[in-house]
């Protein structure tokens, strides 16, 4: 490994704490989680269904946006570190209602083990803000993109300015305990692409009433992109650039 393409940050999350948070809610997550995240699932769910083909959805817990996808011409590989989550996803798909959903696995989106190009679309809604190493899974998210695809992210942002941003900062402490980072900035993404050089960012809007932001960057093709090189590495232990994992690799344990 030669080193680092993205320095930590000092506000991001240990992934076991995060790990400990979705297990406990694994059992209610659709009754407790549903009403508040249902606007953000659909619009994100929806605009990954405008791309179509190939879509990976990181984060995929219990399948909330499977509905979505009914009758598209979609293919969905899901993943997730909670394999209680996962388990709730599975199940709906043995119901056999959502014959658009091929794969679902336990899989860490720092090391994404599908080969370069692979999808027409990646979606991560309510993901990029609990990662450990959010630069480390955009910058995944834009290998196994082919050129033209879509990244999607659905989350909220922290307000960088004003009372809100200072009542954000203020209750951060907390909330990170419980595996929660509220204080993840817009301008983060933004960064990020501009570093990495594969993606553009073509469209941020607010989401109904609850504060969530979807996010949309496409996938600049090798000249698109060329002025701006990828990274040659990435952080701590992912693969480097080129290097296509292989599909159905047993998942590494944290």
């Amino acid at each position: 490994m030669r080193g680092s393409a993205f320095a930590n940050n000092p506000n991001d999350l240990d992934g076991r704490a995060v790990q400990r948070a979705y297990r406990f809610w694994a059992p209610v997550y659709d009754v407790a989680w549903r009403p508040v995240l249902s606007q953000a699932h659909k619009a994100a769910a929806l605009a990954a269904r405008d791309v179509g083909g190939r879509i990976l959805e990181i984060g995929v817990g219990t399948g909330l946006t499977f509905d979505h996808y009914r009758g598209a011409e979609v293919e969905i590989y899901g993943i997730d570190r909670c394999e209680e989550m996962l388990a709730k996803a599975r199940q709906k798909v043995e119901s056999g209602r959502y014959p658009e959903v091929r794969d679902l696995q336990n899989m860490d989106a720092h090391d994404l083990r599908f080969p370069d190009g692979f999808f027409d679309c990646v979606l991560a809604q309510f993901v990029i803000t609990l990662v450990a190493k959010p630069e480390v899974v955009l910058s995944e998210c834009a290998r196994v993109l082919r050129p033209g695809g879509e990244l999607i992210l659905a989350s909220h942002f922290y307000s960088e300015r004003g009372i809100i941003a200072g009542v954000e900062r203020l209750s951060a402490a907390p909330l990170r305990a419980l595996g929660l980072r509220p204080e993840f900035p817009f301008g983060r993404l933004v960064r990020w692409a501009e570093r990495d050089g594969r993606a553009e960012l073509v469209e941020s809007r607010k989401i109904g009433f609850t504060g969530h932001t979807l996010v949309r960057f496409r996938r600049l093709a090798v000249g698109d992109a060329a002025e701006q090189p990828a990274p040659a590495a990435y952080a701590d232990g992912a693969p480097a650039l080129g290097v296509a994992p292989q599909l159905g690799k047993e998942p590494q344990q944290p």
